[in-house]
This record gives C-alpha cells, structure tokens and sequence, in this order.
C-alpha cells in the first residue's frame, strides 16, 4: 500500500496523490470493463440472432421511457397532464428527474443520440459506483475481502443495469458517497448527495434516515452545544431536497406534488405492501397448480418474475444475517441505509427483491462476496456468472424479466 511521503513539494504531492488514487482504482475499473464486456456481448449477439438494431438491448425496459423524458420532459403524452388520467395511464411522470436531465445534457454537448447518450452515463457512474462501493469495503473488512467483494459485485446480475439506460450506476455512486462523507463527518457534502439522490430513485429515501441517525449519534457525542455537532443537522436537512424540488415542479405543472406517485401506482401497478412477498409467493402457486398467467412471461406461463422474488428475498435475508455477524465492522448509518432499502424492496408490489433492487441494497451484495474465500469464492463466482448469463438474457434482450 502506498504511504505518503514526509516531505514534497505541493505540485509533487498533488501528482503523487493523482498517481496513488489512479494505482488504487486500475484492479476496480478492470474488474468492472470485464464484466461489461461480457453484457456487450450478450447486445451483440441479441442484434444478430433478432436481427435487431444494437440499441435495443440498452433502452430495454424502462430505458425507453428515461429517453422518452429526456425527449419530452414531463409533457409525454399530452393527457399526463390531466389529473383525471394521471393514474389510468403510461407516462413520463413516473419517473425522477435527474437522469433524464443529464442525458438531455450529455446528448446536447456531444450530439451522441439519446439511448447511447443515456448508456455512457450509466456505463460511467456504474464505475464510480464500483469504485466506490470498493472503497467502503476496504474501510469495513480489509483491502483482500473488498477484492472478493468487488469481482462478485462486478457480475452480479443485477449490474446489468449499467449497461442500460437505467439510473442504478447514479443512485450508487451518489449513496455510497453520502455514506463516504457522512463517515468523514463531512456534512453538507454528503446532504448535497443524498439530495441529488432522491431526485433519482425512490430508494434513494433510505439515505435521509442515515443521515438523521449519523446527526443524532454525533450531537449525542458531542452534545448540543458543540457548534460543530449542530452542524450534522445539515446532512438530514439537505438530503430530500431533490425530492421536494421536485413536489414543488409538480404542484406547479400538474396541481399536486404526488403526480409522479399516482402515475406509478395507477400505470405501473407499483405501490408500497407489507403483503408483497406472500403475493407474489400466492401468485406462483395458483400460476403452478391452477393456471399460468401467458405465453409472454415464461415457460408454462409461469410469471418467471416472481420466482426471482423469491430468490432474492432469500439472498437478502442471507445478506442481511451475514451483515449482521459483522456488524461491528459496519457503521450504523450504513446498517440504517441497507435496513431502509431493504424495506423498501420487501415490500414493493412490482419490483420485489430482485437483482436490480438488491444492489441498491449494496451492502448486502458486497458482504456475500467478501466472506468467501478459496474454493468457496471460486464456485461462488462461477454461480454468480452462471446467473448474469442466463437472466440477463431473459432481462436484456427479452421481456420475460424485468430488471
């Protein structure tokens, strides 16, 4: 490991800080163009087979609908606006505004076109994302477990998602640099993420009671009077504001803050129940034994979604007690961020745990990786391709998996 030297000039420390961070983040940033390699292709050998346009697998799936926002803004279609339609259609409100924004931003400075406007973000923050993620693996287990926890992270199924016009590899990066700074009690920088978060993904609220608890465990430390300690209130203060920016957009464009919730439960059938996973488990077992439910959601028209549900509730719990046994090595707003967005996943009626959701839950995915080692992380990793190989073919060039 690099130390740092006892006595340079500023211009030659600045270029010896530059060269350490570049040999600390080539093993992640190799790790991750390999696993991404393997999804392109998956692109390529979907275009040839279906003799399709290569852009199809990367706007697959809600991608269509960041580039339709990024088109359209929030005026797609034209009835969106109506609060007497707002639930009972498909549009554009359903989803946050940062990323469409950056790839309007990305396709007016570059002229690349917006599918592949909206992928080289997700490509670029799904490797902030790694490295990040890596970083706080190396601070909680070690820099040998963080390497484990890295490959296993890299082809996990659901980092599909950063070969997609999908907003994962944003949320990521801009959580686990919430969580960096909140460790560093950098304050207002890690509020300023956790804001821009929620202006991406809902899950992204799990970060608002990390930061609460990393403000209370540092004023109950400090004590209230300690200016510095008051200061942590900023973390939580700042961390809905994209969220409420964006309530306050749609009060003004639509008469109520809630247009993004309505247009997801009403079109999307998406919505918060304690009873999602024992529906989706009631569900498969009258698809098995009483009927399917068509051709287009898999063989015997069994809904192949909610048998992943299944799974990934099972490796979530799994995650969950393994973070548990080393709990000491885990920070608690980071425990209180992983319990939120597993919450948040239990109990979501369309999108229960699967991949997608389980690496927003990164935590989870990083501990299974690092505690296996030898033989043990060599099968590990031949199931976790196995996997990548056989539902991203469902998820990235079919329609039988949502990702």
């Amino acid at each position: 490991m690099n130390t740092l030297p006892e006595a340079l000039p500023a211009r030659g420390l600045r270029y010896w800080k530059t060269t350490a961070t570049w040999q600390r983040a080539r093993y992640p940033l190799a790790i991750y163009a390999a696993s991404r390699l393997v999804y392109l292709v998956l692109a390529l050998v979907d275009a040839a087979v279906n003799n399709a346009n290569l852009g199809r697998a990367f706007r697959n799936w809600d991608g269509k609908w960041y580039v339709l926002t990024a088109q359209h803004w929030y005026w797609f279609p034209h009835y969106s606006l109506h609060s007497t339609t707002l639930a009972q259609h498909y549009t554009t409100l359903g989803f946050l505004p940062l990323f469409p924004m950056l790839e309007w931003l990305v396709f007016h400075v570059t002229q690349i076109p917006l599918i592949y406007s909206g992928l080289l973000i997700s490509l670029i923050t799904g490797a902030t994302a790694t490295l990040l993620v890596t970083r706080l693996a190396e601070q909680w287990w070690g820099e040998a477990a963080a390497k484990r926890a890295l490959i296993f992270w890299c082809f996990f199924p659901g980092t599909v998602v950063f070969s997609m016009v999908y907003t994962e590899g944003l949320l990521i990066s801009l959580v686990a640099g919430c969580l960096l700074l909140l460790g560093r009690k950098q304050w207002v920088r890690a509020g300023l993420l956790a804001g821009l978060a929620t202006a991406v993904s809902p899950v992204a609220v799990a970060a608002i009671p990390a930061c609460a608890v990393a403000a209370g465990l540092e004023i109950r430390k400090r004590g209230w009077a300690d200016k510095q300690a008051r200061r942590s209130l900023l973390a939580p203060i700042l961390s809905p504001a994209g969220l409420v920016a964006f309530g306050i957009f749609l009060w003004f464009l639509t008469g109520t803050p809630l247009a993004s919730f309505h247009a997801q439960k009403g079109a999307w059938q998406e919505q918060t129940t304690p009873l999602a996973i024992p529906d989706v488990f009631g569900s498969l077992i009258h698809q098995i034994f009483i009927g399917g439910v068509g051709h287009r959601h898999g063989p015997g028209g069994i809904d192949l979604n909610g048998i992943l549900a299944l799974l990934g509730t099972a490796f979530l719990i799994y995650g969950l007690w393994r973070l548990w046994k080393r709990r000491d090595t885990i920070p608690v707003p980071v425990w209180v961020f992983t319990a939120f967005a597993a919450l948040l996943a239990l109990t979501s009626a369309k999108t229960p745990p699967n991949p997608r959701l389980l690496i927003c839950a990164f935590p989870v995915v990083l501990i299974v990786g690092a505690e296996h080692e030898g033989r043990t992380q060599k099968w590990l990793l031949v199931a976790d391709v196995a996997c990548l190989l056989v539902l991203s073919w469902f998820t990235y060039v079919g329609i039988w998996l949502r990702p």
